[in-house]
């Protein structure tokens, strides 16, 4: 329990929490105490319309980010009170602002988090209009308290520097180590593999999610900073989880064919399934010992795993009298090997944990690291590009204004109490996407109606003063805790704090309960209404968008692959960088489809085709990455015509399917190539027969590996051919239908 208890405490949604709650209630504490609660207040509300911009970067980002929504959301409410008295222009220009500010999104996840901190701030405007010197007033302790907030952040960032990326690492940790499971569960004769595919496709767009927050902090201080033991170490980390992720998504198994092969002899299988299994075992203590601050003491050692397997396939081999270059011999050793790998990979991990890093860990790991980090530019072009209604964000933007404005009109001639609650539900729930926006519907009017009985029930039992004010800040802290990562309920808690503080100053309780509900289910609806029926965005719109981005990922991916291979040398930045966008677009691409699944079923029209092809192009990711880590890790030969001939067939087949996404009448070419093809085929399939039948004398060993190489290569060209096409195939068929 109390390990719990500290694993809650020591997470970085508490901690955000934390900052913003200590942030708002010192203001209101001291300006109470000198007599002036109202200026505390307002303090209080800067401090808490800057906190959501608050998001994962480099220091430098962090506190221009911050500095820029503090200015925003003062200058929104200045402009806005200006306005108000003028009802003549006063609608068009709260359309205009609403609109402006909502479009600012098309500049990233930051800019996103200021519109809404300056939408949040518009919502609560209308709870205190100003007028006179009192607007410059009011405009001037919003940025108070966005300015101490940011004094705030910042001494927790210097107490503790590394410490949200250590949780961040923990994390991805842990997901990386849920993914060697989902691995290991493959191998089970009787598993359900469309199932565990699903769940690693999940897994992999939480990982990509959580690996771009890391590097932006990581390489962002890296480059800004220096270099520093600790964020050389944490780097070396997360450098090390992005390969143990990468080999074992190249390191595919035929499982049916692997039982069939082995169904004599199960015990080598089953012996590799427990390795598989323990590959998790070390990561998941290492991310408990990260979260608890505890020393890292390993207490399974893999070697031991190891060692069996070797053992079982030495007995195999030798009870059937096979040799390793059988087919079944290459089967173990690719097994075997990689193993081996992902072993050396998790003892770096550990070591890092444990003992000082080698130099030779990091040999090269560090070298133009900027390049992978999301170039941060704000042009106008990329404001005046979205102004159609082609773009989600235009439309999510025009959307969002006339809800509000509606939420805002109907507040005026309907009885409400407080209109602004109903603006503050429509700014919190309406999303782009329909299914997230129906979900955080249901999910507010239930917290809101459950916090508001508990609320009201212990304001029955409590009349502390004191009492009441400590609930409303614990409250405030597990409301904002738990907004992040179980948003029914953060709004339970939301809705105790908000009425606790309204019980605070009135006695009339029950009116304040009755009308937060009221106000919540009006703007709920509000919202659920718009994102059905004002443009919605369904993702069927964006499928095509995202599958041509994987696609053409994928394309740039296999191609820098060929290049590596036919050139040998130190591998290319050119490379590393494909291969990350490869990751990013197919896992963009997995989010689009689940995005999709919660949207209403007629609006799930190509559900199949989709689903077909977000596998699709996740296997040939994971078939390309097996081909490039194997080149990598191994001497190889030189690249042969037919290997040439091959990959441009590949690459031709997925370029016939951009074709098509981006004009449906387009009819991709016949492949002049398939005879060619053929031949090449026929040609790498007969690699072995023509070196056995040559008469140079080779090393066995080196005979060995090149027999390895000659099958793996052939195995993994024959399955991108046959994958390409799959993809083009199932293209066309998803665009006619």
């Amino acid at each position: 329990m109390i390990s719990k208890i500290q694993k809650f405490t020591e997470s970085t949604h508490f901690t955000n929490a934390l900052k913003v709650t200590i942030a708002t209630v010192i203001p209101v504490l001291l300006f109470t105490f000198l007599g002036y609660f109202q200026i505390g207040f307002t303090i209080a509300l800067g401090a808490f319309f800057t906190y959501p911009s608050d998001v994962p970067s480099n220091l430098k980002q962090k506190i221009n980010g911050l500095l820029v929504s503090a200015f925003i959301v003062s200058a929104t409410n200045l402009v806005l009170n200006i306005a108000y008295p003028f009802s003549g222009i006063f609608y068009p220009f709260l359309a205009l602002l609403i609109f402006l500010l909502s479009m600012i999104s098309v500049y990233g996840q930051r800019a996103t988090m200021i519109s809404f901190s300056a939408l949040l701030s518009i919502s609560l405007a209308f709870a205190h209009l100003n007028e006179g010197w009192e607007i410059l007033h009011y405009s001037a302790l919003l940025l108070a308290g966005g300015l101490f907030y940011i004094i705030i952040s910042l001494l927790f960032y210097y107490i503790r520097p590394y410490r949200y990326v250590e949780l961040q690492i923990a994390e991805c940790i842990r997901l990386t180590s849920d993914y060697l499971e989902l691995r290991a569960d493959l191998w089970t004769n009787t598993a359900d593999k469309k199932t565990i595919i699903e769940k690693q496709l999940s897994l992999q767009v939480q990982l990509n999610i959580i690996q771009e927050n890391i590097r932006e902090v990581l390489i962002g201080n890296q480059i800004n900073s220096g270099s520093s033991i600790q964020n050389r170490k944490l780097l070396l980390v997360f450098i090390s989880l992005v390969e143990i992720l990468e080999l074992a998504l190249a390191t595919s198994f035929d499982h049916d064919k692997l039982h069939q092969k082995f169904n004599n002899n199960p015990k080598v299988l089953t012996i590799y399934q427990n390795l598989a299994y323990n590959l998790a075992i070390p990561l998941k203590q290492l991310a408990d010992s990260i979260e608890n601050i505890q020393k890292y003491k390993s207490s399974h050692h893999l070697a031991n795993d190891l060692n069996t397997l070797q053992t079982a396939i030495i007995d195999y081999e030798t009870d059937l009298g096979i040799t390793s270059d059988s087919e079944s011999g290459y089967m173990l050793t690719t097994m075997l090997q990689y193993a081996e790998k992902q072993i050396e990979k998790i003892k770096i991990v550990e070591r890092t944990f444990s003992s000082t890093i080698s130099s030779v860990d990091f040999k090269g790991k560090d070298k133009d690291l900027e390049k992978f980090l999301t170039p941060l530019h704000y042009p106008l072009s990329a404001f005046t590009g979205n102004l159609s209604f082609s773009s989600s964000v235009f439309r999510h933007s025009l959307r969002i204004t006339i809800t509000i404005l509606c939420g805002f009109i109907i507040g005026q001639f309907v009885p409400f109490q407080n209109v602004y609650w109903i603006l503050l539900t429509i700014v919190v729930i309406l999303k782009p996407g329909y299914g997230l926006t129906k979900q955080r519907s249901f999910e507010r009017i239930f917290g809101t109606v459950i916090g508001g009985l508990i609320a009201f029930g212990l304001l029955v039992l409590i009349n502390n003063i004191i009492l009441v004010s400590v609930f409303a800040v614990l409250a405030m802290v597990l409301g904002l805790t738990f907004s992040q990562s179980n948003y029914k309920i953060g709004v339970i808690f939301v809705t105790i704090n908000v009425i606790f503080i309204y019980g605070i100053q009135t006695p009339n309780i029950a009116d304040v309960v009755q009308y937060r509900i009221l106000d919540t289910l009006t703007g709920a609806a509000l919202a659920f209404l718009a994102n059905y029926f004002l443009w919605p965005s369904w993702e069927l719109l964006n499928i095509p968008k995202y599958l041509e981005k994987a696609i053409t990922a994928n394309r740039n991916y296999i191609k820098e692959i060929s290049i590596y291979y036919n050139k040998k040398g130190e591998l290319p930045l050119a490379y590393r960088l494909a291969r990350k966008q490869a990751f990013i677009e197919v896992g963009n691409l997995m989010a689009s489809f689940q995005r999709m699944m919660q949207e209403p079923k007629s609006k799930q029209i190509k559900q199949t085709q989709v689903y077909k092809l977000t596998v699709l192009n996740h296997t040939l990711l994971s078939s390309a990455a097996s081909l490039g880590t194997y080149i990598q890790s191994h001497k190889t030969t030189k690249a042969s015509e037919a290997f040439n001939v091959v990959v441009d067939g590949v690459i031709k087949n997925l370029d016939d399917a951009i074709s098509i996404l981006k004009n449906r009448n387009i009819k991709p070419q016949e492949n002049n190539h398939n005879t060619e093809l053929q031949k090449r085929f026929t040609e790498l399939k007969n690699i072995r027969e023509k070196e056995l039948k040559s008469g140079n004398p080779v090393d066995e060993e080196a005979f060995q590996l090149k027999m390895q190489e000659a099958q793996l290569v052939n195995e993994q060209l024959i399955w991108l051919t046959n994958l390409s096409r799959n993809i083009e195939k199932n293209t066309e068929l998803m665009m006619k239908s």
